[in-house]
């Protein structure tokens, strides 16, 4: 009798739900609140499945994913909603959170570096500098110890797509209508030129990648996106582009030019995707190696976005008086720090690997990487070096 009764009592329940014109509110594996600090992510993976999906965030449809990472900025309390949309199961679920202010401040600037993998180039093995029997992990020690927090110590990524990764104590919240972050480098522009049509004279722009950490595991393993600066969809700049250092060879000729201030002509040989090849020379002023000495490898191969040269030679040839023009915006190390605004960073830049745009509500990762293949004479390789970043949006 009990039996029966239970199994009326369940179709009663499953009639009761079929006829009735509002949604079910039930639970879907999410709490009813949260309490979370200002620029920190919630994850929310409900358990139930249906057609679609609509996430709202006090009143307004912010995703229509099945999972969805909560971030704001100002603290608060926040009305959510979420609703999978299905002709058969049809739910629906109100929660709120709370969003306050972190107990530990968060830093504006750099706290961790992920990775430094350098290419090869005249500064290599001294910015930040090597130690017989370092390893990678040193390396990366070394390079966060030279550009976390307040710290202003060069560190150069060598030619053509040497990078680093780095992160803050927070996520970086993109800011519609602003810039979000700064990059500090050593760029300058010549004397008398600030007026110019063409700004510049020292400028080694680095192409600039973001990520946000969507798996919430604190890696930068997630999707990486480019922020998009003024020569993107220059014709002249090459998408996916790939090139390959080669160790010193150590039989190779030992050839000077005719100043002497290039020491070794065919020091690093490279071969890249478009079918070039060329060579790193070692000059007068850095006698190191300039091969990363704490990576057991005969080659190094990057790829990424290339941009068109920069340099001109203003000594008729003779390579001894080079300008590099800076590029309008969206790159590291291509104007002077003083200039704020242009070394500053707009998250909404963010495009993917086909060139269009990424909505993404904050990144935690960084990546800076030299962006132009380019050999100056006795000035060397364009290398982007940086010093510091720092999220615009605390003070």
């Amino acid at each position: 009798m009990k039996t029966r009764n239970y199994i009326l009592l369940t179709l009663l329940a499953v009639t009761a739900a079929s006829c009735s014109e509002e949604i079910p509110v039930v639970n879907l594996g999410i709490d009813d609140s949260y309490i979370i600090e200002r620029m920190t992510k919630l994850p929310l993976q409900p358990a139930l499945t249906g057609q679609s999906y609509c996430w709202r965030v006090d009143g307004e449809q912010v995703s229509t994913d099945r999972n969805y990472i909560f971030m704001a900025a100002d603290e608060g309390t926040y009305q959510l909603s979420f609703e999978i949309i299905d002709p058969e199961n049809p739910m629906q679920f109100d929660f709120t959170v709370r969003v306050v202010h972190e107990e530990v401040e968060f830093s504006p600037y750099i706290s961790k570096v992920y990775e430094y993998c350098p290419a090869p180039g005249q500064f290599i093995n001294t910015m930040p500098e090597y130690a017989d029997g370092d390893t990678y992990a040193d390396m990366v020690r070394k390079a966060e110890e030279s550009i976390s927090g307040t710290n202003d110590v060069l560190v150069s990524l060598g030619g053509f797509g040497g990078y680093i990764t780095f992160g803050f104590d927070h996520t970086v919240m993109n800011t519609p209508g602003e810039k979000d972050f700064r990059i500090w480098g050593n760029s300058f522009y010549e004397l008398g030129n600030t007026d110019s049509d063409t700004k510049g004279g020292s400028a080694e722009p680095g192409i600039v990648m973001v990520s946000l950490d969507t798996n919430c595991n604190g890696l930068p393993d997630d999707p990486w996106y480019e922020l998009a600066g003024s020569e993107y969809h220059n014709p002249l700049t090459v998408h996916n582009y790939v090139i390959t250092y080669h160790q010193p060879d150590p039989n190779r000729e030992i050839v000077k030019d005719r100043t002497g201030a290039l020491t070794d002509l065919y020091y690093i040989a490279w071969t890249d995707s478009e079918g070039q090849s060329g060579y790193m020379a070692k000059n007068k002023f850095h006698d190191q190696d300039y091969f990363p000495k704490w990576l057991d490898s005969s080659t190094l191969t990057f790829s990424g976005t290339c941009l068109p040269p920069n340099a001109t030679d203003r000594s008729n040839g003779r390579g001894t008086n080079f300008f590099l023009a800076a590029y309008p915006y969206g790159y590291a190390d291509n104007h002077p720090n003083d200039e704020a605004d242009l070394c500053s960073f707009d998250i909404a830049w963010a495009v993917d690997a086909a060139g269009l745009p990424v909505a993404l509500p904050g990144i935690d990762f960084v990546r800076v990487y030299t962006g132009v293949n380019q050999y100056c004479g006795w000035i060397g390789e364009t290398s982007t070096e940086i010093t510091r970043a720092a999220d615009l949006h605390i003070q």
